[in-house]
């Protein structure tokens, strides 16, 4: 049996709902900046495949505008307009309207008196990461993390290992000792592809996705008054994701 005692949540999806906020913000980017562009809920749930904001603007670009150009470097261009993009979710962020996934603030709660130690791996840009945390956990929530892997770290974004193997290595810890925290297949993929057992808490972008490759699969971690709804995988004698629930998963 192994004795759990970190654990490494991803972000978007995961701790909030944000995906459709991220959505709201590129189409706000790009009329900033005089484009015609306009990306509808279908749309960017395809797009989703492809992780990073910039890498998602590029795949954007050549599969669904072969012909636009711009005086200058295309990746710059790109560079430039995320980062509009970035001070639109992030002004959003910043209003503290965002509400935290049921179960999340409990969860964490419940892991930091249990001496679990806590990190992040994500793709977003670290400055979403601490908006979020800052307005919508607690303003000394990045604290909280040992370690907040996020955005250009790492060479390959998930659902490549990088991010998950990254976090490991600065917090000294293996596999066999971690659980991952996900919502997306791609973020299954990475998890997985690192060694690491991983619970997965559908969102409102992931649904339909394969995650037979999961511990456990449920629609929230939940509370008491609003119970989990189990996907896949087995809650033994829990209604709702209790650190006892995530120990079992590693036994």
């Amino acid at each position: 049996m192994s004795r759990l005692t970190t654990l490494l949540f991803d972000v978007d999806g995961t701790l909030a709902e944000t995906e459709e906020i991220h959505r709201q913000s590129f189409n706000a980017a790009f009329r900033q900046a005089e484009l015609d562009w306009d990306w509808s809920q279908a749309m960017y749930r395809a797009l989703l495949s492809v992780t990073g904001g910039k890498e998602r603007i590029l795949h954007y670009i050549e599969q669904h505008e072969p012909d636009f150009s711009v005086p200058g470097d295309l990746r710059e261009y790109i560079a430039e307009l995320h980062a509009s993009k970035t001070e639109h979710y992030t002004s959003t962020v910043a209003t503290g309207n965002m509400p935290l996934r049921s179960g999340v603030r409990r969860l964490i709660d419940e892991a930091r008196k249990a001496g679990l130690r806590l990190g992040i791996a994500t793709t977003t840009t670290p400055a979403n990461v601490s908006v979020l945390l800052q307005k919508c956990l607690a303003p000394d929530a990045e604290g909280w993390f040992e370690i907040i892997a996020a955005g250009g770290v790492v060479a390959n974004k998930k659902p490549a290992p990088d991010i998950y193997l990254y976090a490991m290595e600065k917090m000294g810890v293996s596999p066999n000792e971690c659980l991952a925290l996900e919502d997306s297949e791609n973020g299954l993929i990475s998890a997985r592809q690192s060694g690491l057992a991983t619970l997965v808490t559908v969102s409102q972008y992931t649904q339909g996705q394969d995650f037979s490759d999961a511990l456990l699969v449920v629609d929230q971690f939940g509370e008491p008054d609003n119970p989990s709804t189990v996907f896949s995988g087995q809650m033994q004698a829990a209604d709702y994701v209790t650190i006892d629930v995530l120990q079992q998963l590693l036994d």
